[in-house]
């Protein structure tokens, strides 16, 4: 059976949203507006937890529980996988670890043993670029969504289609009844790490 799967980097995705004031996004619909008319096998989504100092601070502590109920919200969705990186603290800033990676791994393995014929990636760093090159080898049509001006022109030369992350598609993919606040439903695309 011909299907497709979908890789979102969350880390990725939040800056692409934040010129649209992070809204809160349905992601079921937004799945099914990128995912094209093939079966979905499964979303992937790699993201980080908020970094916690050795002693967490009461700040650290929520920005933490709240992620914690967001990333559950998220894996209660159909056919949808987490992956989580790892994020570090250097100096003043923090560094995503292992997300990229296992983005890779994933759209190579699943490229390679023909369970999917088309992969659509929500991302914008050229370190893909490898995977792409093995996925499209392996017969995989490689869709790229992103953020006009926020995708490396490596990335985009790379994939076979693009379909830009617009205002239009973006708002037919938000929330119609505003949740409870503080329900994991009524976050934004997700808590800053």
């Amino acid at each position: 059976m011909e299907r497709v799967a979908i890789f979102i980097d969350e880390g990725y995705l939040n800056k692409a949203l934040e010129t649209l004031g992070r809204p809160r996004l349905d992601y079921g619909r937004f799945i099914e507006s990128i995912q094209g008319d093939m079966p979905l096998l499964r979303t992937y989504y790699y993201y980080c937890m908020p970094y916690q100092s050795p002693t967490p601070t009461p700040e650290e502590r929520n920005m933490f529980q709240a992620k914690l109920s967001f990333v559950r919200y998220l894996s209660r969705l159909p056919r949808f996988e987490l992956r989580q990186g790892r994020l570090i603290k250097r100096g003043t800033e923090y560094v995503q670890r292992r997300v990229d990676i296992l983005l890779a791994s994933d759209l190579v393995r699943l490229s390679v043993s023909g369970q999917i014929k088309e992969a659509v990636l929500v991302a914008g760093d050229s370190d893909f670029v490898p995977a792409i090159a093995i996925a499209k080898d392996a017969g995989v049509l490689v869709t790229l969504c992103y953020a006009p001006g926020a995708a490396h022109d490596e990335l985009l030369d790379a994939c076979d289609e693009l379909v830009p992350l617009s205002r239009d598609l973006i708002e037919d993919c938000l929330r119609t009844v505003a949740p409870a606040s503080g329900s994991p439903a009524a976050m934004s695309l997700g808590t800053p790490a």
